[in-house]
Parts: C-alpha cells; sequence; structure tokens
C-alpha cells in the first residue's frame, strides 16, 4: 500500500474540519475535542486486537482501516501532521526497534 492513500485520507480529514460540516462524522469528531477522538481511536484498536485473535481475516482488514481512519483523526485533533509521522518512521528506519526502544527510555 502507498502512503498516497494515508496521506489523502490525511488530507480529508484536515478538509473536513476546516469546511466545519455539521453532517460529516469525521468534523463532529473533531469538534469533540481530542479526547473524544482518543477514545474513539483505543475503542478501534481494542477491536483490532480482538479480530486478530478471533476473527477472519477479512475482519482484522476492517478494523485495521477504522484504526488508520481514527488514528489520522486523533493526529489532526491534536494538530500533528502525518507527514510529521511518516519523518519520524522514516529517522528510525535501519535502527534495530530494541535499540530504539533503549534510547527512548534513556530519553525518559
Amino acid at each position: 500500500m502507498s502512503n498516497d492513500v494515508l496521506r489523502h485520507l490525511a488530507s480529508t480529514i484536515r478538509t473536513r474540519r476546516l469546511e466545519g460540516s455539521d453532517t460529516s462524522y469525521t468534523n463532529q469528531l473533531l469538534e469533540a475535542g481530542p479526547e473524544k477522538c482518543a477514545r474513539k481511536f483505543g475503542e478501534e484498536a481494542v477491536e483490532v486486537v480482538i479480530a486478530g485473535i478471533a476473527q477472519s481475516p477479512q475482519s482484522l482488514k476492517a478494523e485495521a482501516a477504522d484504526v488508520l481512519y481514527h488514528l489520522l483523526v486523533l493526529l489532526e485533533a491534536r494538530g500533528v501532521a502525518f507527514d510529521d509521522v511518516l519523518a519520524e518512521l522514516e529517522r528510525r528506519s535501519g535502527t534495530s526497534g530494541l535499540a530504539e526502544k533503549a534510547a527512548r527510555a534513556q530519553r525518559g
């Protein structure tokens, strides 16, 4: 999958916020604030865990799509650009996951 799909979705989410439509689910989430967006992301993350353990691959795909959408909504609610998240992943690329975790622990 290309980042283009996620970038397009992030752009659509930003547009929904800027347009302020009462008929947009995305805008309703954003208007409710970061706390609501974080709770919804958490609910979706739990659903991914459940699907990953005990449901069909199709269910897992659907729940994973939901969690990606709600992550992008949460990022928008907090003013964190998706490209900044990608830059962080790029910064970490080539670094052992164990080394990266140890470095984060040292930073506190």
